[in-house]
């Protein structure tokens, strides 16, 4: 992963889309132009993302993003994407907090201009730490960076968390439970077993991520905790931050957000990082052992909220579990493009799971 070509994320040519959404643009802005179209370096492998300018004298503004569902034809990581749902928890955020969110523009529920719907947000100028090569690995600015800086974009980025758990009114998130029985947390976690189906369905199912689902049951909370709104993929490869500093100027993709508990946010953000910082230190550098570290992220968590983190074993587990269901359906989705083979055993170390060795330690109990 590390060293291989990134994975082939979409079927779709971005001029083509450009040409398309200048035709959509047109109706709504009647003479604007679209210009200077590109697909970001970082462009993520589920929801698409284009870049554009609008040139029209009355534009709302002129950078823009347009952030587009999967392409049934490119494999798809998630069976469905609610583009609607995205805006309203946008739009929803930028009114009940103070999260830096790209200001909504438009909302397209048509898929006949682009192919699916879409929506469009003002495009925001910074810097993001990287995926690929990883933000740990020498190289970037963010491991070029000294340790106060770093630290500073530690603090700020945990504040991004507690802030949105803290101001976020609980009732207003209750809309995006999945439907079925039970708590908030056994939805959330029902919702993810069945992912992981619809990800194996008539593919070899991986002993692995069955064991941790089933370790989670023994490590399920006492008192899961009140559920509220949970940004869904935490962690600061989602946060631009100044081109000339270290403070976040835009918090972005909400494709994952749900209504849980504070910890599965938590455990999302903590275990992201590990997954990254386990990677390199694997490929024999030293990484940022320092940084967003676990405890760390708990105690300034505890002190920005009043809130002190617990049952971390199972949520850092059940991000480590969805994190792997996340590799297996990509590993598949390369196989499909012809881009890897698929290993008899899909549990195998160098298999299809990235992080099998951190995965399994977790489910054994002896990763912390």
């Amino acid at each position: 992963m590390a060293t291989a070509p990134r994975p082939r994320t979409s079927t779709r040519e971005p001029e083509e889309l450009g040409r398309r959404l200048a035709a959509w643009l047109d109706g709504r802005l009647p003479g604007a132009k679209v210009a200077n179209t590109s697909v970001p370096g970082s462009n993520g492998m589920s929801s698409e993302t284009l870049l554009f300018d609008i040139e029209h004298p009355d534009a709302p503004v002129r950078g823009c993003a347009l952030r587009l569902a999967a392409d049934p034809a490119a494999y798809t990581v998630f069976p469905t994407y609610d583009m609607p749902r995205q805006h309203r928890v946008m739009s929803l955020v930028a009114e009940h907090t103070d999260l830096p969110v790209p200001r909504v523009l438009w909302l397209e529920e048509d898929p006949a201009p682009l192919g699916a719907p879409f929506f469009v947000m003002a495009r925001v100028e910074g810097r993001v730490p990287p995926d690929v090569m990883p933000y740990t690995y020498e190289g970037n600015w963010l491991h070029a960076a000294d340790d106060t800086q770093r630290a500073r974009l530690q603090e700020a980025s945990i504040s991004l968390l507690a802030r949105l758990h803290d101001q976020f009114p609980a009732e207003e998130a209750r809309f995006l439970l999945p439907p079925g029985p039970g708590s908030p947390l056994r939805r959330h976690v029902d919702a993810s077993r069945a992912h992981y189906a619809w990800v194996v369905e008539g593919l070899a199912p991986s002993p692995l991520l069955e064991r941790a689902f089933a370790r989670l049951e023994e490590l399920w909370p006492a008192e899961e905790g009140t559920a509220v709104l949970n940004w869904g993929d935490a962690r600061i490869g989602n946060v631009v931050y100044r081109p000339d500093g270290f403070e976040p100027v835009a918090v972005l993709d909400w494709e994952m957000a749900a209504c849980a508990p504070r910890e599965v946010d938590l455990g999302w953000t903590v275990y992201l990082h590990r997954f990254f910082q386990d990677l390199t230190v694997g490929f024999g550098q030293s990484g940022l052992p320092d940084f967003l570290r676990r405890e760390d992220v708990e105690r300034r968590y505890a002190e920005l909220t009043g809130h002190t983190p617990r049952d971390m074993e199972f949520h850092t587990l059940y991000a480590a579990l969805r994190h792997g269901i996340l590799m297996l359906r990509i590993a598949y989705r390369q196989a499909h493009f012809g881009e890897v083979e698929i290993p008899a055993d899909p549990d195998a170390v160098d298999g299809l799971i990235l992080h099998h060795a951190s995965l399994a330690a977790m489910v054994r109990g002896s990763y912390w």
